[in-house]
């Protein structure tokens, strides 16, 4: 072609072929609408569309005009379709509307119910069916099946068309298998083995009873959880540069399981150097706050204690009328003694008041639960540590799924807001329980409890208990914060009635008891009860005559009191390989407290993990004394497995021996008790998937004094006794079972020995 006909068409072809195919461009083409009718609506109302359409009847659009109609009529929602026709001056807009949900149906679920699938469905019944829902339903049912272990789930939502534009939605499901955590492995461990650091991870490995635990699933959310546990398991130990590296999770060959591998760098474990407090305020004794103290110097090196002396500084403060003080714990490093100096710094801080506290999201839980977590009130000097810790208390409670709690700018500078979102759950249960023992064999236990009864945040209770020969009636309440926080109002009552169990006669007894405790330190508390006790023991069965006498004094009546003092550290002590406990009670029948009839009992127990926290070693000593001028055998103390192992219960101290052609061998109980039990628990090296762990134990112990005596009574002087023994502990889906194998190396001739003892608890 020739250079000039080449020009001819790209200087007049090429824009005559644009103005044939894009006239549209070049001419703007208006519409006259002189009516506007709407077809297909049958729920939305005629003049909702032509509010959305916004063109007068009777004028002139042009077409970007009835374009900008159309997408406003689209963009509404409302219609699964929409259509402009215009005609003569007739526009006609055909809408098709969304149609509704008639029924929802789930197809192939086996492992989880349909009221449980329907609790995570946004898509409702009689609502408008909306595809954007639906697939957000779907994959919040693929995550239930994720949260079980069952990752290779599958859900399909399918829509079957109804009359009357209804549709069913179908959810076919494909459950697939679970996919257990095959094997947990940690590498860069050398001060605790493997099998310690596996028993603080949330996530366990698949074992025996691989299908009944879910806590052996792969997910993802928990891992994060456990790789926050395992940080703080270290650093509480001195370990303050201990990192999770990463974690690795590996499918199978067979794809139906992981391998799942921490990576970790522990760093080195450091000890506390000096500490010192410092301050420039004139108005604080540094001496005063240095005594408050629990870092000391040469013991292990531990955040969580920093934290608490943080808090004590800061209530010291309080008390002494400073306030906006800020505690800041400088911390510096020694590597060469492996020692960490820590400075506290008490300066003042920002005059930042909490102007307010909001909480959502509670429907059940009323606000002053939720709000006196807090320890504070509107007013009060802001704390970002107090808020943390409320938020942990919060978390603490259980009523709730998920708990957020932000902090943001009031409506002055110098003042913030704290919001407070939470997601409740379910609190109230029914448990359907069993247990066994050797002593009184097969029980049942039914209980109605309410952790957060009308959303008080109190706990109710109640239960039935039955054994061989014995049933139990019982009725608890708890309000947690009565008055002032920590102070604890509680009420109990309790029925027995025992038939020939473990003794020759029958008993009754009713006992109610309110009770008020109170915290006295971080660690220790009082509590204070009064009560009503009756007590009956009736149709004897060739029973001895102390025993005969105490039945014809028929149904006897007290009031008592009773103080009791706690300090336990076992869970929430400073140091996490040592623990004790220390109890003491006193209880005096009627209320003028002159002693004449009062029970005393006492507990002090030590344990300690050694070994690299592989061995747990436990000491106890309990006594009691009982100074009743008219005791029955129900008043008395018995020494039974819980108390001392290796006997029956009644199977030791003083008992009343009669032989008139049948024996009569009664145990009376005794007057004062006195018992130590040492024991060692640890591995026995079987895989940890059996679940299996060992013991062995040395219990010695002696009861006796009675106020009754006959010349049939025996043992009433008191005589020791002392047993070795071996325990087995067996974690099982149907509660813990532990087997106690021991020999008597201390006994008297009548004593009744149980060389073996099973015992199992568990609710269902």
């Amino acid at each position: 072609m020739k250079l000039r006909e080449k020009l001819f068409y790209i200087i007049f072809a090429l824009p005559a072929c644009l103005f044939l195919s894009f006239p549209s461009i070049l001419l703007a083409q208006t519409f006259a609408i002189s009516e506007i009718e709407i077809v297909g609506n049958q729920r939305i109302e005629t003049d909702t569309i032509k509010s959305f359409i916004s063109l007068p009847e009777g004028q002139n659009f042009e077409a970007n005009e009835i374009n900008a109609a159309y997408q406003r009529v689209l963009k509404s929602g409302l219609f699964e379709s929409v259509e402009f026709d215009e005609n003569d001056g007739l526009l006609r807009v055909i809408v098709v509307e969304y149609p509704t949900i008639n029924r929802i149906y789930f197809e192939g679920n086996v492992r989880v119910e349909d009221a449980a699938l329907e609790k995570v469905l946004k898509s409702k019944e009689k609502f408008v069916l909306d595809a954007q829902t639906v697939e957000q339903d779907r994959k919040n049912i693929a995550e239930t099946y994720a949260v079980m272990g069952r990752l290779a789930a599958r859900v399909n939502p399918k829509i079957i068309r109804k009359p009357e534009n209804r549709v069913d939605l179908i959810f076919e499901i494909f459950e697939g298998g679970v996919i257990e955590i095959e094997k947990i492995g940690i590498v860069g461990n050398r001060a605790f083995s493997d099998r310690r650091l596996r028993r603080v991870l949330s996530t366990k490995q698949a074992g025996l009873f691989r299908n009944f635990v879910r806590s052996d699933t792969f997910v993802e959310e928990r891992i994060e959880f456990d790789k926050k546990v395992l940080t703080d398991f270290y650093t509480s130990r001195g370990f303050v540069d201990f990192r999770v590296n990463s974690v690795n999770a590996e499918l199978t060959e067979e794809r139906d399981g992981y391998f799942l591998v921490f990576n970790i760098s522990e760093g080195q474990q450091f000890a506390v150097g000096d500490v010192a407090v410092e301050t420039s305020l004139k108005e604080l004794n540094v001496d005063e706050y240095f005594e408050i103290l629990k870092l000391k110097k040469g013991s292990t090196y531990s955040a969580k204690i920093v934290e608490l002396d943080v808090e004590r500084i800061e209530r010291l403060a309080l008390r002494n009328g400073v306030d906006f003080i800020r505690v800041k714990p400088k911390v510096t490093k020694d590597s060469s003694s492996l020692s960490l100096n820590v400075n506290y710094l008490i300066e003042r801080g920002p005059r930042v008041i909490l102007e307010r506290i909001n909480i959502v999201g509670n429907t059940a839980t009323l606000d002053k639960v939720i709000r006196r977590q807090f320890r504070a009130a509107e007013g009060d000097p802001f704390s970002a540590r107090r808020i943390r810790q409320a938020t942990d208390r919060i978390r603490t409670l259980g009523f709730f799924e998920t708990v957020d709690v932000s902090a943001r700018q009031g409506k002055a500078k110098d003042s913030v807001i704290v919001d407070v979102t939470v997601k409740e759950k379910p609190t109230g249960s029914v448990s359907l329980g069993g247990s066994y023992s050797t002593s009184s064999g097969f029980g049942l236990l039914l209980e109605y409890a309410e952790r957060n009864f009308l959303g008080r945040g109190q706990d109710f209770r109640l239960k039935y208990n039955s054994g061989v020969g014995s049933r139990t009636y019982s009725l608890g309440f708890i309000e947690p914060e009565f008055l002032s926080p920590g102070l604890s109002l509680g009420f109990s009552s309790k029925f027995t009635e025992t038939e020939k169990e473990n003794s020759n006669y029958d008993t009754t007894i009713l006992d109610v008891s309110p009770e008020v405790s109170f915290p006295i330190s971080d660690y220790s508390n009082i509590s204070v009860s009064i009560g009503y006790n009756e007590t009956e023991l009736r149709d004897p069965v060739n029973v001895g005559n102390i025993i005969q006498n105490e039945v014809n004094m028929g149904q006897e009546e007290r009031a008592y009191s009773k103080v009791a003092y706690t300090y336990n550290t076992l869970r929430d002590g400073l140091d996490p390989n040592f623990g004790m406990v220390f109890k003491v009670s006193q209880e005096v029948s009627g209320f003028t407290g002159d002693g004449e009839s009062s029970k005393t009992s006492a507990l002090a127990r030590l344990q300690r993990k050694i070994l690299n926290e592989e061995v747990l070693l436990k000491g106890t000593l309990e006594g009691g004394v009982l100074n009743y001028g008219d005791s029955r055998v129900t008043d008395r103390f018995f020494l039974g497995s819980a108390l001392m192992r290796g006997f029956e219960p009644g199977g030791i101290g003083p008992r009343e021996i009669v032989d008139e052609g049948e024996v009569i061998n009664d145990a009376l109980g005794g007057n004062t008790f006195a018992v130590l039990r040492l024991e060692a628990e640890f591995s026995l090296g079987l895989p940890e998937e059996y679940g299996v762990d060992g013991g062995i134990f040395f219990d010695m112990g002696n009861l006796w004094s009675l106020d009754k005596m006959n010349e049939n009574v025996i043992y009433e002087d008191g005589s020791w006794r002392s047993v070795l023994g071996a325990s087995l502990f067996w974690k099982t889906p149907i509660g813990p079972l532990r087997f106690n194998f021991s020999r008597p190396l201390q006994k008297e001739t009548f004593d009744r020995e149980q060389n073996f003892d099973l015992t199992i608890r568990t609710q269902f």
